[in-house]
């Protein structure tokens, strides 16, 4: 069962998204709210798989409330999805700098919701490669970093071209399409890279892979 908290500052949209999770017989609603201050202290009660979050709430907003969440040891197996009407670059940014696993904006079709909850929940990311380009290009010119940092120095030539994969947007099926390797092969390069430069999601990865330089911006995947 994949527990879900919701986070959204509107009634209606907190009992639509609830009518629609808890129909699903592999999710369950564990509770919800309408602020950042509140998500954080339910968080930390619920401990959910998935927390989908508004950005813009009182007490708190969805960024920083995303923020305290992730940095909360006890909440390692926890990831959350930011959920706005607002598709623009510097939140996309921002949510996947606090450690978002994935972006929606509100007018998601219900079945891409329900597949976001999933994808995440199995330790996936949920940027599309068009949108990863965009934001990591973005991410990329702010970086500080200008060359490789000594981290990358610890994996292997292999696992070097699977991260810059996983930069450029492609899912474990298509990097293994693309290094004539099986998907579980690719899953577990990916798995041991996160270990290795210890990153807990996909989606900081990408972050890592943009901001060492391993990939450039307009770079295509």
């Amino acid at each position: 069962m994949i527990n879900v908290l919701l986070a959204d500052d509107q009634t209606l949209i907190r009992a639509g998204f609830r009518a629609l999770l808890d129909a699903e017989p592999d999710m369950e609603v564990v509770a919800e709210c309408g602020t950042g201050q509140d998500a954080v202290r339910l968080a930390g009660q619920h401990r959910p798989d998935v927390v989908l979050m508004d950005i813009r709430m009182p007490g708190g907003d969805g960024l920083a409330a995303t923020r305290q969440i992730l940095a909360n040891p006890s909440l390692a197996g926890t990831r959350v999805v930011i959920l706005t009407t607002f598709e623009l670059d510097e939140y996309i940014a921002e949510a996947v700098r606090a450690g978002a696993a994935g972006f929606l904006v509100k007018d998601t079709e219900p079945a891409e919701l329900l597949r976001a909850v999933r994808v995440v929940h199995d330790g996936d990311a949920l940027l599309s490669p068009s949108v990863t380009r965009r934001i990591m290009a973005q991410l990329a010119v702010h970086s500080r970093a200008a060359e490789r940092p000594a981290v990358l120095d610890g994996i292997t030539g292999r696992e070097r071209e699977v991260l810059q994969l996983v930069g450029e947007g492609l899912n474990n099926a298509e990097i293994a399409d693309r290094l004539f390797i099986t998907p579980l092969t690719a899953k577990t390069h990916v798995s041991r890279i996160m270990t290795k430069l210890m990153v807990r999601d996909r989606v900081q990865l990408v972050v890592l892979a943009y901001e060492s330089g391993l990939v450039r911006p307009g770079w295509a995947g």
